[in-house]
C-alpha cells in the first residue's frame, strides 16, 4: 500500500521535495498539496507535466486551514512540511494539528532533497528573511567575476503563474522578466543580478534548472530564499544573521538548521544594530557552530540623490517579503529616510484592496510593503501609492518600481551593498576555501 501524504508549502520547497523524493517514489501517493503565505496559490493544480506518469491528473492545491479536513478526507499517513521562515513554536503547532488527526508530521532534510552539481557551488542562505542574502550574493559574484569565473545564480523558486511554463527560467535582462510575467517579489531578487551581469535560473524543477546553469557557468551560487536550506548541495555555505532580529537564529525553522550548517556566518547590519545584539547573535552563533568563520558586515544604504528628499516628507516602499513573513517593521529605507532627516508618512490608512488586509495582518509595519503576486494586487500598490500625499516616494525594495507602474510623485531609488570589510574578508574566506 503505497502511504498517502499531503505536503504543506508556499510554492517553493513544497514542490522541490515532490520532485526530488516524491513524484517518482511508488511507496507514496501525494494526494494534496496545501498552500501558505502566498496568495492566489490554492485552488490551482500541480499539472501534470511536472507531477509525473504516477499523477496523470495532476495534484490538487488547496488552502492551508483546511489541512484538518484534508487529513481526515484522505485519511493521509504523513503531513510533510515543506515551507520555510516560520518559528519553532509555529512548526509544532503545525505538528499537533496533523497529528491530533493521526497522520505522522515529517520534515525531509538535505539528504532526502539536495541535488548534486558537477560544478562547484556556494551557498548562500540566511536564519530570516531580509537578512542580506541577495547582497552578498551580489559581492560573491562580483568577486567570483573578477577572477574569470563564469558565475550563474540559482534562485529559491517564486513560481506564482503557470508552474509548467515556469518549470525552468532564466533570466539575463529587463526583457526576460517581461516575457516570463515577472511579479514585484520576483523582480526584487532577480533585476539586481541583472544589472550587475550575472545570469539567473529559477523556476520548479530544480534538477533541470541545475543542469542547465552547468552549461555555462563554472560555479554555481545558491541565492536562498525565505532563509530556506539550499535545493543543491554546496561545496562552501555562507549564512547571513540580522541582529536587528537578535535571538531569531535560534528561534525559527530552518534558519537554526542553516547556522548549524555554516562555513562562514556573516552578522549583517552592524552599523544600523545595538551593539548588545550583535553580541548576543555572535554568542548564540559560536554556541551552535564555534567552526564556522564569524564576519560582521555592514549594509551600506545608499540614495540617488539626496537632496531631493533632505527633510522632505517621504513614503517609505520596502521590500515585501521582509516586511511581511519576514517580521520586519522597516528596512534600509527607513534608514535612509532617517539619515537624511526625512518625515516618513504611514501608508496604512491610504492602503487600497489587498494592502489594506497585508497592514491588518501585519501591524507593526511602518513602511508600505512592495506586494505585487500579480496585476491585480500591482495595481492596488500603485493606487496606494499614488494617494499618499508626500514629497517623494523612497523605493527600498530592490525592484525598480517605476518600470512596473505610473507613479504620481518623485521617485528616489534606495540601494544597500554589503559594506565595510567584509567584502575583503568574504574574498579571503573564499580563497582558503578554494574559489
Amino acid at each position: 500500500m503505497r502511504r498517502k501524504v499531503i505536503i504543506m508549502g508556499a510554492a517553493g520547497r513544497d514542490f522541490h521535495n515532490f520532485n526530488v523524493f516524491f513524484r517518482n517514489n511508488r511507496g507514496y501517493d501525494v494526494v494534496a498539496f496545501t498552500a501558505a503565505q502566498i496568495p492566489g496559490i490554492a485552488g490551482r493544480k500541480y499539472p501534470p507535466l511536472l507531477a509525473g506518469r504516477l499523477y496523470p491528473r495532476g495534484i490538487p492545491i488547496f488552502p492551508e486551514e483546511r489541512l484538518a479536513d484534508l487529513i481526515r478526507r484522505f485519511r493521509a499517513d504523513e503531513v510533510v512540511f515543506a515551507y520555510s521562515d516560520v518559528s519553532h513554536e509555529e512548526v509544532m503547532h503545525k505538528a499537533s494539528l496533523a497529528i491530533a488527526g493521526g497522520a505522522d508530521f515529517v520534515l525531509l532534510g538535505p539528504n532526502s532533497t539536495m541535488l548534486r552539481s558537477a560544478k562547484p557551488v556556494i551557498s548562500i542562505c540566511a536564519v530570516r528573511t531580509g537578512s542580506g542574502k541577495s547582497q552578498t550574493t551580489r559581492a560573491v559574484a562580483k568577486i567570483l567575476r573578477s577572477q574569470g569565473r563564469r558565475v550563474a545564480v540559482m534562485r529559491h523558486p517564486m513560481p506564482y503563474g503557470d508552474l509548467a511554463k515556469q518549470a525552468m527560467q532564466r533570466f539575463s535582462s529587463y526583457d526576460d522578466l517581461k516575457r516570463g510575467n515577472a511579479t514585484i517579489e520576483e523582480r526584487e531578487e532577480y533585476e539586481p543580478h541583472i544589472e550587475a551581469g550575472t545570469v539567473v535560473y529559477a523556476g520548479v524543477d530544480y534538477e533541470k534548472i541545475l543542469r542547465a546553469a552547468e552549461k555555462e557557468a563554472d560555479i554555481i551560487i545558491w541565492d536562498g530564499g525565505n532563509n530556506d536550506f539550499s535545493f543543491i548541495r554546496p561545496d562552501f555555505g555562507i549564512v547571513m544573521a540580522d541582529p536587528h532580529r537578535a535571538g531569531h537564529e535560534m528561534q525559527y525553522h530552518p534558519g537554526e538548521a542553516n547556522l548549524r550548517m555554516a562555513d562562514v556566518i556573516i552578522i549583517n547590519k552592524v552599523d544600523s544594530a545595538r551593539k548588545e545584539d550583535v553580541a548576543a547573535v555572535e554568542r548564540n552563533a559560536k554556541a551552535v557552530n564555534p567552526k564556522a568563520k564569524i564576519i560582521l558586515a555592514k549594509s551600506g544604504v545608499t540614495i540617488g540623490d539626496p537632496s531631493s528628499v533632505n527633510g522632505k516628507t517621504v513614503l517609505v516602499v520596502g521590500d515585501g517579503p521582509t516586511l511581511t513573513h519576514g517580521g520586519m517593521a522597516f528596512g534600509a529605507g527607513s534608514i535612509a529616510a532617517k539619515k537624511y532627516g526625512c518625515r516618513i508618512i504611514d501608508g496604512r490608512k491610504y492602503a487600497k484592496g489587498s494592502l489594506k488586509e497585508v497592514y491588518a495582518k501585519y501591524p507593526s509595519l511602518t513602511e508600505l510593503p512592495a506586494m505585487g503576486y500579480g496585476k491585480k494586487q500591482t495595481a492596488e500598490l500603485q493606487a496606494t501609492i499614488n494617494a499618499v500625499p508626500c514629497d517623494a516616494v523612497l523605493d527600498a525594495s530592490p525592484a525598480d518600481l517605476s518600470r512596473l507602474m505610473k507613479i504620481n510623485k518623485p521617485v528616489v531609488r534606495v540601494r544597500y551593498e554589503l559594506a565595510g570589510d567584509a567584502v575583503q574578508k568574504l574574498k579571503a574566506a573564499l580563497r582558503k576555501a578554494g574559489f
